[in-house]
């Protein structure tokens, strides 16, 4: 769905974690499963809002093509952001081009580490990426994050090349 970013979320963090303005300590960590107040859990996202030319706020439906896990060091994410069914190829290896970039071009395949510091801010790190360039070295992008309940809303803010001209929001919702 237009870049719908959802590389919401990872990172190495100290023996307690800044989550949200509330420390969590490590033994509440590996007890397991999602951390209300904190951004551990299980995500999708329902709502996309993309700014600046061609602005406008996309609705996801049912079922959601998209998840992302968020330990508390690291973070898994895949999400297909084609607004339409993506076709088969009836042969892959027969496949053109332009039919295997329209299967496989709008899938976000994504994994690595996050930082969460105590002033609402996500840094990311991919360490695997179906995108070599989302990987490279030094490769990272910040995010601002408002968390509420089971609701949390994720902006663009910067990344290695510098801040985002037209800043991308996702709303998510936790599913476990």
């Amino acid at each position: 769905m237009t870049k719908m970013f959802f590389a919401v979320l990872t990172a190495g963090l100290l023996t307690s974690h800044a989550i949200a303005g509330q420390l969590v300590p490590r033994s509440a960590e590996r007890e397991g499963g999602s951390k209300r107040g904190s951004i551990q859990g299980v995500w999708q996202a329902v709502e996309v809002t993309i700014t600046g030319p061609g602005a406008r706020t996309i609705t996801i439906p049912e079922p959601r093509p998209n998840l992302t896990i968020v330990t508390a060091k690291y973070y898994s994410r895949v999400e297909d952001q084609s607004e339409r069914p993506r076709p088969i190829p009836a042969d892959v290896t027969k496949a053109s081009a332009d039919e295997l970039r329209a299967a496989w071009g709008p899938f976000v395949g994504e994994a690595g580490t996050y930082e969460v510091t105590s002033d609402s801010q996500i840094t990311m790190r991919p360490i695997a990426a179906k995108n070599p360039a989302a990987m490279g070295p030094g490769a990272f992008i910040t995010y601002s994050y408002k968390l509420d309940g089971n609701t949390m809303s994720v902006t663009q803010q910067r990344n290695q090349n510098g801040p985002f001209a037209n800043p991308v929001t996702v709303k998510v919702v936790r599913v476990e």
